[in-house]
């Protein structure tokens, strides 16, 4: 990607670990951070001074600090025609994004980072060793450098983010009704947005909610799955699900504490299928690519947790958590294929169990052998 174009930015949560990726796949790279005091002074007192001491194969962190810079990058980048010129980075993704929006469209690629997918936690030795562990723990990739304890890491992590990144992005004169908002939110993994009943719940107007959400997702906090809009039958659900970019962050906001609470939790099935649709996506954003994902439910209650659509070709997944195999697990996507037309090939069932089996309705992923 940098060789097609003069900058590069690199969204994604804050402490998802964009800054040492780029210093550790770059090192090449001169590294400035405008966070650095007297550096956002250089960068905002003498901008063509701060160009031409960096005017080629830098990294600039926290490149929002200094909006002013953006126009002057342009300027730079667009005399000098050079590909891979610059990477920018920045923990405040809303206000990185409006400035790139506004001095920097069509001369950047924007990529994103998630926290760590399994995969990475598997090829780096980092991988839990159960499922409920994995959960608990979330990606975020200091828990494991550091060794800190969810319990340790999390609720400062909240509290950073609704001090200093929400105030940024909206006037909410009222935060606790926020941070309310956000636990309601975890409490509704899996499940189909009801702006009413969180507006009732928050005690604030269905506009807030929709500005609030739109918070969540601009910040990497939460994200919409659509539902699938081929008419394969007249009714179908039209409500988007909310699902969240890091587990370990829901549970702490559902307050669990242990492990051992993720077994029991009510909503442990929510939490697994919510961990497995972000593998989707990380794999899509690692790749360079927008993932093109929804869902599939009508008002009779068939549904397919994860519809993937990939060179105009779908393909279904169901979520399970169970250890056990069951033929019910193809329920939802065997009236979703009468209606489409799919084959079993098609079709998948994703469990907890430790084996992976080819049967007649499709084929059965272990996510332990993923």
């Amino acid at each position: 990607m940098s060789l097609k174009y003069p900058i590069v930015t690199l969204t994604g949560p804050r402490q998802s670990g964009k800054s040492t990726l780029l210093r550790t796949s770059f090192p090449d790279y001169k590294y400035v951070s405008l966070e650095d005091p007297d550096m956002r002074l250089f960068a905002t007192d003498d901008p063509r001074g701060f160009i031409a001491t960096y005017p080629d194969k830098t990294i600039i962190d926290e490149a929002q600090r200094v909006p002013s810079l953006f126009s002057y990058i342009q300027s730079h980048t667009d005399y000098e025609n050079r590909e891979g010129m610059y990477f920018l980075a920045g923990s405040h993704n809303f206000l990185l994004m409006e400035y790139i929006n506004q001095s920097l469209a069509g001369r950047t690629a924007v990529l994103k980072l998630l926290p760590l997918s399994h995969n990475e936690l598997k090829s780096s030795a980092n991988l839990p060793s159960t499922l409920d562990e994995e959960i608990f723990k979330g990606g975020y990739p200091r828990l494991y450098d550091k060794n800190i304890q969810p319990s340790d890491f999390y609720p400062y992590y909240i509290q950073t983010y609704v001090e200093r990144d929400v105030r940024l992005m909206k006037n909410i004169g009222d935060l606790s009704k926020f941070i309310r908002f956000i636990k309601l939110c975890a409490g509704r993994i899996g499940q189909l947005i009801n702006m009413s009943s969180l507006a009732n719940d928050c005690g604030v107007a269905v506009s807030t909610i929709s500005e609030w959400l739109s918070v969540l997702e601009a910040s990497y906090i939460c994200y919409i799955l659509k539902p699938n809009h081929n008419n394969y039958a007249k009714r179908l659900v039209k409500t988007p699900k909310l699902y969240f970019y890091d587990i370990g962050l829901a549970c702490s906001l559902l307050d669990i504490k242990s492990i051992e609470q993720v077994s029991s939790h009510f909503l442990r099935g929510g939490l697994f299928e919510n961990i497995v649709i972000n593998e989707f996506i990380k794999e899509s954003y690692n790749n360079g690519t927008e993932p093109d994902l929804t869902f599939w439910r009508d008002s009779t209650g068939n549904e397919v947790d994860l519809i993937k659509t990939k060179n105009g070709k779908q393909f279904a997944f169901e979520i399970k958590s169970s250890a056990t195999f069951s033929p019910e697990f193809f329920k939802g996507i065997k009236n979703w294929s009468k209606l489409s037309g799919a084959t079993p090939e098609e079709c998948f069932a994703i469990y907890n169990g430790d084996k992976d089996m080819i049967t007649s309705n499709g084929k059965v992923i272990s996510w332990n052998n993923r």
